[in-house]
C-alpha cells in the first residue's frame, strides 16, 4: 500500500497523519464556533437567574411588605418606618431569586428611619418584560423617577452584585434625583469579571451587556460607598477595589472581613449600616453640588 495518498500545493505530498491533523483542527474549529455561538445566544442565561413568583408569594416571603406603587403597576416592595422617614432607599438586588428574598435590607434600614423600596426587575417575580442591560437599566431609571416624584427628602440607591451595575447606570442617568449610592459586591465593568471566569473566550467580542460602572459613575459627583466581600469567589475583591480606585470623591471603600459573595449581610451590623448611610447623607446635609 502506498504511504502517500494526497498531493498538496506545488506537488508536496501530504500523508495520512497530516490529513488527520487537518481534520482534527477543522472539527475543533467547528466545535469552538458552535460554542461561541451558544455563548452569544444564551449569555442571558449565564448572567440572569430570575425566579418567577406571584405578588402574594413575594409578600409572604418578605413578611408582608406592601406592593409599590400599587399591585397592577407593581415594581417594588415597600417598608415604612414608624416615624416620618428621613430618606428613601431603593434597593436593586442581585441576579438570583426576586425582591421578596431581600427583606434583610428592610430589617437593617427601617430601624434607621429609612423608607425602603425593594425594587423588582422586568421578568423577575410577577413582572413582565425583557432581560438585559437596556431593559433593566431603563426600568430602574423609571423606578428612581417615580420614587423621586412620590417622596420628599433625600433619595439613596443601593445595588448588590448585578444590582450594583444596574444602580450605577441608572443613578448616573438620574444624578439630579439621587443623593448617594451604596454598591455592594460590585465590579468595575462586567467585561473584566467575564474574562476572569471565561479566560479562553473572546469576551469583548461576545459580551452584549457591559455594565461599566466605573465609566457610568466617573463624573457622578455624589457620595459613593463601595462595599467588598473579602473572600468573594463570584466577583473577586480586586474588581470592587478597581471600581473604588476609579471613582472621584466623595467616596468610601469598605472591605467586609471574612465575607463571601452570598454571606456578607451576616457579617455587618447596625454600626456598619449607620456609617454607610451617614456617609451617603453627609453630602446632602452639606449641600453638595449637583
Amino acid at each position: 500500500m502506498a504511504r502517500w495518498r494526497l498531493v498538496g500545493p506545488a506537488g508536496v505530498r501530504v500523508g495520512w497523519s497530516s490529513r488527520l491533523f487537518a481534520m482534527t483542527i477543522g472539527w475543533a474549529a467547528l466545535v469552538g464556533l458552535i460554542g461561541l455561538v451558544g455563548v452569544t445566544m444564551f449569555q442571558d442565561h449565564l448572567l440572569y437567574y430570575p425566579e418567577r413568583a406571584t405578588l402574594d408569594e413575594m409578600q409572604m416571603l418578605s413578611g408582608g411588605l406592601a406592593p409599590w406603587p400599587t399591585a397592577p403597576e407593581f415594581r417594588a416592595l415597600l417598608a415604612e418606618p414608624e416615624a416620618p422617614a428621613r430618606a428613601t432607599v431603593i434597593v436593586f438586588h442581585g441576579n438570583a431569586g426576586h425582591a421578596g428574598h431581600r427583606d434583610y435590607y428592610a430589617e437593617a434600614l427601617v430601624p434607621l428611619g429609612l423608607r425602603v423600596l425593594l425594587a423588582e426587575y422586568p421578568a423577575y417575580g410577577p413582572r413582565t418584560g425583557a432581560l438585559g442591560e437596556t431593559s433593566l437599566v431603563a426600568d430602574a431609571v423609571r423606578t428612581i423617577s417615580l420614587a423621586r416624584d412620590s417622596y420628599p427628602g433625600p433619595l439613596l440607591v443601593i445595588g448588590e452584585s448585578l444590582g450594583a451595575g444596574v444602580a450605577a447606570a441608572a443613578s448616573a442617568r438620574r444624578r439630579d434625583a439621587v443623593a448617594g449610592v451604596l454598591l455592594i459586591t460590585p465590579w468595575d465593568k462586567l467585561e473584566n469579571v467575564a474574562r476572569h471566569h471565561y479566560p479562553l473566550l473572546p469576551v469583548r467580542a461576545l459580551l452584549r451587556d457591559r455594565y461599566d460602572s466605573a465609566a457610568n459613575l466617573a463624573s457622578f459627583g455624589r457620595p459613593v460607598f463601595v462595599a467588598i466581600a473579602e473572600h468573594d469567589r463570584v466577583i473577586p475583591a480586586h474588581f470592587g477595589q478597581a471600581l473604588g480606585a476609579a471613582l472621584a470623591p466623595p467616596k468610601r471603600l469598605s472591605i467586609i472581613a471574612g465575607a463571601d459573595h452570598n454571606d456578607w449581610f451576616l457579617r455587618v451590623g447596625d454600626r456598619w449600616w449607620r456609617a454607610a448611610i451617614d456617609f451617603l447623607l453627609a453630602g446632602e446635609a452639606s449641600g453638595s453640588p449637583g
